[in-house]
């Protein structure tokens, strides 16, 4: 008989797959003398909040080849057969984790985001906790804070009145989902099959941290920051 998992407080999980189409191998290629799935590992492990971290894979044997950090509470999930492949959405994935491992939390970030830093993910977790005991929300969501002049497709002004400018800096801010993080319950995640609940906190993130890694273009990008980033560790 199969043991059930025990019910954690919070629990970090990421989602690690094998190949990318826009990127090939970017989970494992190397950026700034680690493979890129190991800035987030690095980072979750480091953290003492996290009563379990569930990675969701379909690549254990490419994880081992490179080296996972040595942390009895890191768990490497092999994805189901049943959820395999390009079309399976980050909520079905997460709908599965939930079922097998029990949490009062969740945080969920992703490889691609490698430069969220530990301090910013303790912020969140103490954002989430504080909105959430208060009923000010019941999720958390990170964002970019952007106050800039948006336009649409057809050059039409959307934020702001053409023969009317004002400072950018006067505009009404705007906010971008920007996947770096999310914190959530069971309970918020079924509410809306989302990791996003029916009233999430949005929680902006410094540019640098929001940074995400889905084309070529943003690949070369986190690779010289990460260059920059291990130079002025070394000197």
């Amino acid at each position: 008989m199969m043991t059930a998992s025990p019910q954690h407080r919070l629990t970090a999980v990421t989602i690690i797959k094998a190949h990318s189409i826009r990127v090939p191998e970017k989970n494992f290629r190397t950026m700034g003398q680690r493979p890129l799935f190991r800035w987030t590992l690095d980072t979750l492990t480091s953290i003492a909040e996290f009563d379990a971290i569930v990675v969701d894979t379909d690549a254990r044997e490419e994880l081992e080849s490179l080296g996972l950090p040595n942390d009895p509470r890191l768990i490497i999930r092999d994805r189901p057969d049943a959820l395999l492949g390009n079309h399976v959405t980050a909520n079905a994935l997460l709908d599965s984790i939930l079922a097998d491992h029990p949490s009062d939390a969740y945080l969920m970030t992703h490889v691609t985001s490698p430069f969220v830093s530990s301090t910013t993910v303790r912020r969140a977790i103490a954002a989430y906790d504080a909105a959430t005991q208060a009923k000010r929300a019941d999720s958390l969501m990170s964002v970019t804070r952007m106050q800039s002049r948006f336009y649409r497709q057809d050059g039409s002004a959307v934020n702001h009145d053409l023969k009317h400018l004002v400072p950018t800096q006067d505009l009404e801010p705007w906010f971008e989902e920007n996947s770096a993080l999310y914190v959530f319950s069971a309970a918020s995640f079924h509410a809306t099959g989302s990791r996003i609940g029916q009233n999430p906190l949005m929680f902006p993130v410094p540019a640098l941290e929001a940074v995400d890694i889905d084309t070529l273009h943003d690949w070369t990008l986190a690779n010289t920051i990460a260059t920059g980033l291990q130079y002025r560790k070394e000197n």
